[in-house]
């Protein structure tokens, strides 16, 4: 049985709301191994919202999110053990500040996945010096710039090998002049065929890199396609109009 017919993940009929406020309406989509799956969309559209749904730090008021079939809401799941298979790298970057790069890419890797100091180090060394960081190991958060410290944050989610990894705008608190680093190595990751979805105001990375683009507003799917599709010939005037920002001459 080919099991990579089946999606990694299922979001099905996802509802999120804050009080009287409904921030997610109806959310559907799967997520199948090696897809980069581009979430786009102004903010406050739910983008983020969704992600963090799907990676349990918000929980759903309606619907249902499927790990490899099944359901991550029924409060039988591990969380460190199922945010282990998907990972996520934040806007914000998240580090620790008291402890040094490597200490930050093991302390995951030996404490949720029980792996000694010694083999956590050498996978962590490996996924630093993929993304350019291997030299700065001894380093603290506060001395990195933010290029830097969100090149060891996405090192940190390799290193435990998770099976998907989720990026909530990874390049919007950065300067200008370090976007092009991180995408550099977010498109390294592609290469490679690592799942991603990725929450992005970047639309030639989404449109450059990704096998599917989803285009969010107000809460709601209002299309999805391939790049090419939906950055070429858009269905939905709402997309047309977000698009038409981005690409004025």
């Amino acid at each position: 049985m080919n099991t990579n017919a089946h999606p990694i993940i299922e979001v099905s009929h996802l509802q999120k709301s804050f009080g009287q406020n409904q921030v997610l309406n109806d959310i559907s989509f799967t997520v199948q191994k090696g897809e980069v799956i581009s979430v786009i969309g102004s903010s406050g559209s739910g983008k983020s919202t969704m992600l963090r749904c799907i990676n349990l730090l918000e929980e759903p008021t309606g619907g249902d999110i499927l790990f490899h079939g099944e359901s991550v809401l029924t409060g039988d799941v591990k969380l460190t053990q199922y945010r282990a298979k998907v990972g996520m790298v934040f806007q914000s970057f998240n580090l620790f500040s008291n402890l040094s790069v490597l200490d930050n890419c093991t302390i995951g890797m030996r404490k949720v996945l029980g792996i000694s100091r010694q083999e956590a180090e050498e996978k962590a060394k490996h996924y630093l010096q993929k993304v350019g960081m291997l030299a700065y190991i001894n380093a603290r958060p506060s001395q990195l710039s933010g290029g830097q410290k969100q090149r060891v944050a996405i090192a940190r989610s390799l290193s435990m090998e998770p099976e998907v990894i989720l990026f909530d705008e990874p390049t919007s608190a950065l300067d200008p002049e370090m976007v092009g680093e991180v995408l550099a190595t977010m498109k390294s990751l592609v290469e490679d065929g690592i799942t991603m979805i990725v929450v992005t105001h970047e639309m030639a990375f989404a449109r450059d890199v990704s096998t599917r683009v989803i285009f969010m507003d107000a809460g709601y799917i209002c299309e999805e396609g391939t790049p090419d599709v939906i950055f070429t010939n858009p269905q939905n005037q709402r997309t047309r109009d977000f698009l038409s920002r981005f690409f004025q001459s």
